[in-house]
């Protein structure tokens, strides 16, 4: 008889602000710390438990999740950014960040992409 598995997590609760830049954005989007392409690679399967899978969840604005995903790939984010702590230690996210923090909640970047549902 084959083993149940265990019960997914359930992501963390929708905060009032950008989990990176801290502005307190009208709609925060999902961003999977390990981004869901990469759950059935073996090795995302070795270094993260099941339940942690559904559950590494950041919520943050449009143009933060945009630049993420413009700087690192999925493989990269998987094996080496899956924190919010590691995503702020990459240079070029950190200084995005800090740079977006200082603007208005209704600021958009030039270049972002228009505003979609995740």
């Amino acid at each position: 008889m084959p083993r149940p598995s265990p019960p997914a997590e359930r992501p963390p609760p929708r905060p009032a602000a950008c989990e990176l830049c801290g502005r307190a954005v009208a709609e925060l989007t999902r961003h999977h710390l390990i981004p869901r392409m990469r759950h059935r690679s073996a090795r995302v399967q070795r270094t993260h438990a099941r339940a942690e899978l559904g559950s590494a969840i950041l919520w943050i604005c449009r143009p933060c999740h945009d630049h993420i995903h413009e700087l690192l790939s999925e493989k990269e984010l998987a094996e080496r950014y899956a924190s919010r702590e590691a995503l702020l230690a990459h240079p070029g996210v950190r200084q995005f960040v800090e740079w977006l923090a200082a603007r208005p909640p209704d600021f958009v970047p030039r270049g972002s992409r228009a505003p979609r549902r995740d």
